[in-house]
């Protein structure tokens, strides 16, 4: 780094440690900047739309995950570089908003930063850039507005929602049964939706996931399943019409707070600790049973002897519950979370029409399905799959489709997948090029381009030439002016994306326009890099 001097030429400090810290100033910056964000774009290119590859990420612990959804491929990529990690924060954001599109946003970005290096490198100072850049994202939403159409669906006919859900599922792995994961995805919204508030509150859609079975075997249940047993074998396994008291206190004789000690001499006095133990439980019992529960579901242990008083008064418990799982039954059942005994009453227990528990295959696995509750609003995705991994990636892939349907809920425009948005954008935004005097056209025009880069990988993705099919397809658009016309992955013979139902949401789409380009305009103004240099 320079040193500065005073007037009689004596150098002095301005950073501390200087000669510890490397510096990257001005055009290479910028570079340097572009190639890191260019490069985890690069990552995701190949693992875009249905014929996209998926990667496989090793955890420091050795834990395997075979992923192809943007966000989890970077959120576990562990990555160090600080515009890397800009990209990541990128493809979260989209996650959190959206749910989907994840992957598309950050190749967005990265043919973005491609086309800017270009013009920086003819001398376009980055800021005119940015602008540029600004103005076309600008352009492209609108654009948008104008080709979307509006999709009508009410609680009788989701057929609408199902086509949107599938177009996200085709670039899974379970895209081989994506029409029934996608019905499954869209029923459990409409279970949970707000329609007059056009509101979903997620929260209530409990996915879980076994191994075993096959992924058709995968079922919505109106209602919450357990990953917990009765705590009693003998116990019965199948209640109907259950009263349901959810506790969370322990089922056990108070321990006082303060240290004690209890001598004891004689057997009278052991016998007598014993019947007070044994009185107490009893009571506890009694008062479950005089309320009118026939069930009894604890966030705490009891001891066996507790366990064998239940057993024998005929009041199935079950034990070990989480707090999440609590909160959800309370929901579904209508009832209320009891912390102490004494405030048990028969308004706070909850009602389900059916409580049994299943067990699965040959293994000693079984779980609590609690159904036909009073307040059907929480429902359960219950996920089987051959392995753990397979689970996982359709635990990602079902939380794609459930955020799809609940945009559509929110807001129920889409416009056509398959490239075929971008190409109609980018078609748009060079039109509107020639209307801006100054440098600013010539980054117009590079966001025009870069828009192309979605359809490209796409076609590169699925075995396609892809300058031809992208100029094939271009050229049609504009012939027939006709914003459906996309890249033909899945090799049907039509590039019209309406009769291939290939459909995205109106808001996923902006979003990833907007986002890109905030993150673009963010990295081309860094021009000064000053990072302590590594040993």
């Amino acid at each position: 780094m320079a040193l500065a001097f005073d007037e009689y030429g004596r150098p002095f400090i301005i950073l501390r440690e200087q000669e510890s810290k490397s510096r990257l100033r001005g055009l290479d910056a910028q570079k340097s900047n572009i190639a890191a964000g260019v490069a985890v774009s690069r990552i995701l290119r190949t693992s875009l739309g249905p014929k996209g590859m998926d990667k496989m990420l090793q955890s420091p612990d050795g834990d395997i995950t075979i992923t192809n959804d943007g966000a989890t491929i970077l959120e576990q990529m562990d990555i160090d570089n600080q515009i890397g990690k800009l990209m990541v924060e990128l493809s979260r954001s989209q996650d959190y908003e959206i749910g989907d599109g994840t992957t598309g946003v950050v190749v967005l970005a990265g043919a973005l930063l491609e086309q800017a290096e270009k013009l920086l490198e003819r001398g376009i100072h980055p800021i005119r850039v940015a602008e540029g850049f600004e103005i076309s994202s600008r352009i492209a939403v609108d654009h948008l507005e104008q080709i979307s159409h509006k999709f009508d669906f009410n609680a009788t006919n989701i057929e609408p929602l199902v086509q949107t859900c599938m177009t996200t599922l085709s670039s899974k792995i379970v895209n081989r049964c994506k029409r029934s994961l996608a019905e499954i995805a869209v029923k459990a919204v409409m279970a949970v939706a707000d329609l007059e508030r056009k509101d979903v509150n997620l929260d209530l859609i409990k996915v879980e996931g076994k191994v075993g079975g096959k992924l058709e075997d995968t079922e919505l249940i109106y209602g919450i399943i357990v990953d917990k047993d009765m705590s009693h074998p003998q116990m019965p396994k199948h209640i109907e019409d259950a009263k349901i008291a959810i506790l969370t206190c322990p089922f056990e004789p108070p321990k006082p707070k303060t240290k004690h000690k209890v001598d004891i001499d004689t057997v009278e006095k052991f016998q007598t600790l014993r019947k007070q133990e044994q009185k107490y439980f009893d009571d506890m019992v009694q008062r479950c049973k005089d309320v009118g529960a026939t069930l009894v579901i604890c966030q705490w242990g009891f001891d066996d002897e507790a366990n064998h008083l239940l057993m024998h008064r005929n009041l199935p418990a079950v034990r070990w519950v989480g707090g999440v799982e609590l909160e959800l039954i309370a929901i579904a059942t209508g009832g209320r979370i009891v912390p102490r005994f004494q405030e048990l009453t028969t308004e706070k227990l909850g009602k389900a029409g059916l409580v049994r528990e299943k067990a699965f295959g040959t293994t000693k696995d079984r779980m609590l399905y609690i159904e036909h509750c009073a307040n059907s609003r929480a429902v359960t995705v219950f996920i089987r799959g051959g392995n753990k991994m397979m689970i996982e990636e359709t635990k990602r892939s079902i939380h794609d489709a459930l955020c799809v349907a609940r945009n559509l809920i929110r807001n129920n425009s889409i416009v056509y997948g398959g490239g075929a948005a971008e190409i109609s954008c980018s078609i748009a935004v060079e039109a509107a090029a020639d209307k801006y005097p100054g440098v600013e056209q010539y980054a117009i025009r590079a966001f025009a381009d870069a828009l192309d880069s979605v359809p490209m990988a796409l076609a590169e993705n699925s075995g396609l030439s892809c300058i031809e099919t992208l100029s094939a397809v271009k050229a049609q658009q504009i012939k027939e002016k006709n914003p459906c016309c996309g890249i033909d992955c899945n090799d049907t013979g039509t590039n019209d994306m309406r009769e291939q139902n290939v459909f995205e949401t109106l808001i996923g789409k902006q979003q990833q326009m907007l986002l890109a380009t905030q993150v673009v305009k963010m990295i081309l103004k860094i021009d000064d890099v000053i990072s302590p240099t590594e040993y």
